[in-house]
């Protein structure tokens, strides 16, 4: 029996939300099978996607990929019903369920999780009684566990977890970089959650890729600690070394990436402790770099009336502000904004920060880069 829920849970899942992709941005299914192949044939089998992710498609080829191919009790399969984005009455919002159903093709969902509860939204779950209403569907064996990502303050999550004990996990951005970082509050939220007995789902740990490819000095330390190791497994098994964790997920985007995780996932080892004294020192050293931490989930834009590529943008100014590369930035910053809204164009709306899961003042890091680019 589990000495916590899901530790016996394999600890790598594996995050639908930034599939392999083709021409006109569709889902590349081929690459996908061959990634959900890997990944079943290596004894793991959680994998995660969401009604919001890629406008439907990510559930789509959950069911092609996965579903269709595979016996139902195989594999775990969790989504997510946001109350937030896609949704402007308790109807619509509680119709996710059951497109959800519709899109995998699933017949239940072994996780099932109310999506990015932050400041600005987590009250509208308590106005549509979703809460109520994802009970209602375990009871009907539609469900077999529930609870929420989660992108907000301690304090909201020890609120949202007083109120509603029975959830039974949380999903949180965990990673080696945000841990003390004051605006994800990365280690105060592990803590918040583990004092309620709520295990774990990690979210970013990779923080949107970046640290799979971090800056010069901390791939030093890395190599330095083990030359053969890759970046982004130090990611990956820093958050998975924490306790009470039930998987973490990463969003492969190519067969290579899954081999790589693979390779020191199949089977986990915890970090040792002079792994350990590795991520300090890259810590110390990362935390002073004053970059832009966006993920590239592209909440932003979905309803920017500038069409402004906001990821793209903060992505050319952290080219300049952690590598250094100031030509290379204000090269991916124009043709970022080619044909589309630029940084000066921004009319501070605010849209964007209350949709941002990183807490980021949008807007003034628009105006230093319509600065910095010049438009």
């Amino acid at each position: 029996m589990d000495k916590y829920f899901g530790e016996s849970t394999p600890k790598l899942g594996f995050g639908l939300m930034r599939l392999p992709k083709k021409g006109m941005g569709k889902i590349d299914i081929e690459q996908t099978k061959k990634m959900v192949d890997l990944f079943m044939e290596a004894g793991l089998n959680y994998f995660d996607t969401a009604y919001v992710y890629d406008g439907g498609d990510s559930e789509r080829a959950a069911k092609e990929a996965l579903v269709d191919r595979y016996p139902r009790e195989s594999f775990t399969l969790a989504t997510k019903l946001c109350a937030w984005m896609g949704a402007n009455s308790e109807k619509t919002a509680k119709q996710q369920f059951y497109t959800s159903l519709e899109r995998t093709g699933a017949g239940y969902f072994d996780y099932y999780l109310l999506h990015a509860l932050q400041a600005g939204n987590y009250k509208k779950y308590d106005e549509y009684h979703i809460w109520d209403f994802v009970k209602e569907q375990k009871e009907k064996g539609l469900i077999k566990h529930w609870g929420f990502s989660f992108h907000a303050g301690p304090d909201i999550l020890d609120e949202i977890l007083t109120k509603h004990p029975d959830a039974e996990f949380v999903q949180l951005q965990l990673n080696y970089v945000d841990w003390e970082n004051p605006d994800v509050t990365a280690r105060a939220n592990y803590e918040v959650a583990r004092k309620h007995g709520k295990s774990i789902v990690v979210m970013e740990p990779i923080k949107g890729g970046a640290l799979a490819n971090p800056p010069k000095v901390v791939q030093d330390i890395f190599r330095k600690a083990n030359p053969e190791a890759s970046f982004a497994s130090w990611a990956i098994r820093y958050v998975a070394s924490l306790e009470g964790i039930i998987t973490v997920l990463s969003g492969m985007s190519d067969v290579a990436q899954m081999e790589d995780n693979l390779s020191y996932m199949k089977q986990f080892k915890a970090l040792d402790a002079e792994e350990q004294d590795a991520i300090r020192q890259a810590q110390e050293v990362i935390n002073g770099i004053k970059s832009i931490p966006c993920t590239g989930c592209h909440y932003c834009t979905a309803g920017c009336p500038k069409q402004i590529p906001i990821p793209e943008i903060f992505e050319a100014r952290n080219k300049q502000l952690v590598w250094g590369q100031l030509e290379q930035g204000r090269t991916e910053y124009a043709r970022a904004v080619a044909n589309v809204g630029t940084a000066s164009d921004c009319i501070a709306c605010g849209q964007c920060e209350r949709a941002c899961p990183q807490q980021i003042p949008v807007i003034d890091r628009l105006k230093d880069c319509a600065m910095t680019f010049g438009k």
